[in-house]
């Protein structure tokens, strides 16, 4: 196991993990290292989807990349990886948005008809590419697993769930 893995396991193990909790001892797979390393990469204030992180790497889907989140994602920026229709975590809503809030992250303000008011993402505007930097210009990597995701800041298709 490499440093990064020993790190991100310790990490974890620490703070909980995600909604589930890894086996203790387990080296991380090699999967989940590259789902990790793609949400290292994504910068404050933008955000990827579960479907986009599965597209840059050129592997799995967005359940899979869900499920390594869930049990792993503690260890990384976690709110910056998320659902395709801008809704918060359930049952992490506030926390993702005191992260949100403080980086800058655009946000659309809830419908007064919405459970608890809680905004959404505004995923046209925070949605990253994977090559672009925070504000748009090049800077980016697109080092992790050869890909690069194709969907732009300006939202692109929303259809990864």
């Amino acid at each position: 196991m490499d440093r990064m893995s020993e790190d991100r396991e310790t990490q974890d193990r620490a703070s909980g993990g995600g909604t589930d909790s890894a086996p203790l001892g387990a080296e991380l797979p090699e999967y989940a290292e590259r789902v990790l390393d793609v949400a290292d990469l994504i910068p404050p204030g933008r955000v990827m989807t579960y479907g986009d992180v599965a597209e840059w790497l050129g592997d799995g889907g967005p359940r899979q990349v869900g499920r390594v989140m869930a049990l792993y994602g503690s260890a990384v920026p976690w709110w910056r990886v998320v659902r395709a229709d801008g809704a918060l975590l359930p049952g992490h809503e506030l926390r993702a948005l005191d992260h949100y809030r403080e980086e800058g992250t655009p946000l659309r303000e809830a419908s007064r008809a919405a459970a608890g008011h809680v905004p959404r993402l505004d995923m046209r505007q925070a949605r990253w590419d994977g090559a672009t930097g925070p504000t748009g210009g090049a800077g980016g990597t697109g080092a992790v697993g050869g890909g690069g995701g194709t969907h732009g800041p300006d939202g692109g298709e929303e259809a990864h769930i």
